[in-house]
């Protein structure tokens, strides 16, 4: 008997054993996949064009300080004094305007923050006033809120 060379020639090897192999692995891999958030904030205050002078570089402080009774002694914005009477958060609502560069509304407004320093002891009611001060003033005329500051933050309590 004659065997024939061209039979021996054409085996093929089986792929359904390396396919299911592959989609094994593609399966594993998929199942243990952990999906990882960015970390960290990537909250970056770039200039825009046409604002002078940039942005301010600092945030403002304002320090609310009290008395054993809870009473406003003093009202500073930086290291300035502004008094400790209800004219002080007028000064304060004006030194805001000023440090915005006097545009309420402008690009430097939404990104300027208001840091509130406050004593534990400090009535709240000095706080809301001081808050009320930073973001802006009521136009009698027009009857609408006029918007200085968007950014408000209290400081943490001192120890």
């Amino acid at each position: 008997m004659r065997r024939r060379e061209s039979a021996l020639a054409m085996v093929k090897p089986d792929m359904t054993p390396m396919i299911d192999c592959v989609f094994q692995l593609m399966i594993f891999f998929m199942l243990t996949l952990k999906f990882v958030q960015a970390e960290g904030t990537f909250d970056i205050n770039m200039p825009a064009d046409g604002i002078p002078g940039g942005f301010p570089t600092e945030d403002i402080k304002v320090r609310l300080v009290a008395d054993a009774d809870g009473n406003l002694v003093s009202l500073k914005i930086g290291q300035r004094h502004l008094g400790n009477d209800d004219r002080a958060f007028e000064r304060l609502n004006s030194e805001i305007l000023r440090a915005i560069g006097g545009t309420p509304g402008g690009p430097a407004s939404k990104d300027t923050e208001v840091e509130i320093d406050a004593d534990h002891k400090l009535h709240y009611e000095y706080v809301i006033k001081a808050m009320t001060a930073c973001t802006g003033r009521f136009d009698q005329r027009t009857q609408q809120a006029i918007r200085y500051i968007e950014k408000i933050k209290l400081a943490p309590p001192r120890r």
